[in-house]
């Protein structure tokens, strides 16, 4: 008898190593493959350097077919053009469809630049939200640094990912201080966040403070409570509201140089999906990280539908970190195994956030467990520390995807030593 199909739609941070820890879960008992858009795998937290030269792309790039098959896994790099969750299959974007037993569905976000004009690779401001973005943004930067002009870089509102503006707003001051050209440029940072060092988590140990005196150091002004109207060439136009919503100042920003995060949404795929999906096409996931409607379907990630930690004027969403992701991973295999052997699943992720914020001089580390509050432990420290700790980090996990593993045990042992774990109650 053919064994039960695993498919895994999406190859970036959550689904490949998904691939790698459900193939070793469940190996001998189903079949797992792998649907991606591209045969790369890019591993995103680089991207600021990327976009300030300090990594070239192909350094942070794994070819995911030949890991793929020495693991024994099916991969695909056509994409996913629908998914079908009545009907147990996917549309693939070459036109055929594929049918499945359980569904993973790690897809990431669709960028929604579109929903303030002029914003993105496509308008008048960078990205580091891709590396091909990144890569674009390191020709917008190198003609910053020969013409120096203001700069601009923050979240839009809506955004759900404030970690990698913190970092990229210090990333290119510490660059334009090396270059010699810093004290020619102003900077502001612009965020929907109601305070400095919010995070989409009201904070994490004291992360407002650490990122507002990191930011006074450093000269970079900032506008909290702030909502993008429109983006013009070399002008954007930013409304600062009130506690309650209404408007305090509207400011028009000049800038030779601009990087903004934008909001999330669901990708086209899911989008729209009856008991699949959330009104922005995220995925709806109960605490097993299974959908309520569709039970043979689970979701990892930033395509998780997690609701915000509270009102806020501008909408904040709320970010889904590394090891909070990794957690989840972890989860979806065990359960997946328990189905497999005919019983329910059980397994919950931690959700715990385990974060270095690099500062290419420095940092910000913290550890939140859960990410989400209230906490058992929330934790920040700054220091040079964290830079390194950031540069050994991509080494390490840009190692573990291409020997297509997913957790070595002196991680989990080092992890276990400091308290810190994937699934609750273990």
């Amino acid at each position: 008898m053919a064994l039960p199909k695993i498919v895994i739609v999406g190859a970036g941070l959550g689904g490949t190593i998904a691939a790698y820890e459900i193939r070793d879960a469940v190996k001998g008992k189903a079949e797992v493959m792998v649907v991606n858009d591209s045969d790369d795998y890019w591993f995103v937290p680089s991207n600021p350097w990327v976009a300030v030269r300090w990594r070239e792309p192909d350094a942070i790039r794994v070819h995911l077919p030949p890991v793929m098959a020495k693991k024994g896994i099916g991969f695909t790099s056509v994409g996913a053009k629908r998914v079908h969750p009545a009907e147990n299959r996917i549309e693939l974007g070459d036109g055929t469809s594929l049918a499945y037993d359980y569904l993973v569905i790690a897809t990431g976000p669709d960028l929604a630049f579109d929903e303030v004009e002029g914003l993105g690779p496509n308008g008048f401001t960078s990205s580091v939200c891709r590396t091909d973005h990144a890569s674009a943004a390191a020709d917008a930067f190198e003609r910053l640094a020969a013409d120096p002009k203001p700069v601009v870089i923050g979240a839009a509102q809506g955004a759900s990912c404030y970690g990698p503006a913190y970092e990229f707003a210090m990333i290119v001051d510490t660059e334009l201080r090396r270059r010699k050209v810093r004290d020619r440029v102003p900077m502001t940072f612009v965020t929907a966040e109601p305070y400095v060092g919010h995070l989409g988590l009201d904070g994490v140990g004291d992360t407002n403070g650490l990122l507002e005196s990191e930011m006074r150091n450093r000269h970079i002004k900032w506008i909290t409570n702030a909502k993008i109207a429109k983006v013009e060439a070399g002008t954007m136009h930013v409304v600062e509201v009130n506690a309650d919503g209404t408007t305090k100042t509207e400011h028009t920003l000049p800038f030779g140089f601009s990087m903004i995060l934008p909001a999330f949404r669901g990708v086209p795929a899911v989008y729209g999906i009856e008991g699949l999906t959330n009104p922005r096409g995220f995925i709806l996931a109960d605490k097993h990280q299974r959908n309520p409607t569709f039970k043979n379907v689970y979701s990892l990630g930033v395509c998780v539908a997690i609701p915000p930690v509270g009102p806020t004027p501008v909408p904040v969403g709320v970010p889904k970190t590394g090891f909070m992701i990794e957690s989840m991973v972890t989860a979806i295999a065990a359960n997946l195994k328990a189905e497999l052997n005919g019983k329910e699943p059980e397994e919950e992720a931690t959700w715990n956030a385990v974060c270095l914020a690099d500062f290419g001089d420095g940092g910000v580390a913290f550890v939140a467990q859960p990410q989400i509050p209230p906490r058992n432990l929330n934790w920040s420290s700054e220091g040079k520390w964290v830079h390194l700790a950031k540069i050994g980090f991509e080494k390490y996990f840009l190692h573990k995807i291409r020997r297509g593993t997913s957790e070595p045990f002196y991680e989990k042992l080092a992890l276990h030593a400091l308290g810190i774990r994937k699934l609750r109650f273990k």
